[in-house]
């Protein structure tokens, strides 16, 4: 490599997408008697460029669908009024996905090697399996039941009209 090289891109940084992309879809089940919703599948196809190890960008991608799913059923903030302090800042009401909680989980890679992102033609994959995932079960939900839910964490007493 040429030593005089710049490590900031040119005139390729206004003309294309610098960053790593995908798409989740997802199925819900939901039983309105047992009062549960299941995740049994969801799928997320990503561009990230070239992947220099596979398997720990797949591990990435499921890893942060997972954390989605967390995000979307479970998590939720609570705020006081008052002050606009967060009242549940603490592990002890922060709620994680088990085994049990997750379904089948694919992950699919898209596309070729970005080069003109570097040589190598990689994108960082970093939190990307989480975004969109949310909104896949919240779009999941509502394709189930008719019903828009707009506020975190996704649950079945939303769902009651």
């Amino acid at each position: 490599m040429d030593a005089t090289a710049k490590a900031e891109p040119g005139a390729e940084k206004e003309q294309y997408s610098m960053h790593s992309f995908g798409a989740v879809f997802a199925e819900v089940r939901i039983d309105a008697d047992l009062g549960r919703i299941r995740i049994p599948r969801i799928v997320g196809a990503y561009h990230v460029g070239r992947r220099l190890n596979a398997k720990t960008a797949h591990s990435q991608l499921t890893g942060g669908i997972v954390w989605g799913v967390g995000l979307a059923m479970m998590e939720q903030t609570l705020i006081d009024a008052r002050d606009g302090r967060v009242v549940n800042a603490n592990l002890a009401e922060y709620h994680v996905p088990v085994n049990a909680d997750i379904g089948d989980i694919e992950v699919a890679f898209v596309g070729d090697p970005d080069p003109q992102i570097n040589s190598l033609g990689v994108r960082g994959i970093g939190e990307i399996g989480i975004t969109g995932v949310a909104a896949a079960l919240a779009n999941a939900v509502h394709h189930a039941t008719g019903i828009r839910v707009r506020e975190l964490p996704i649950t079945l007493d939303k769902l009651i009209a």
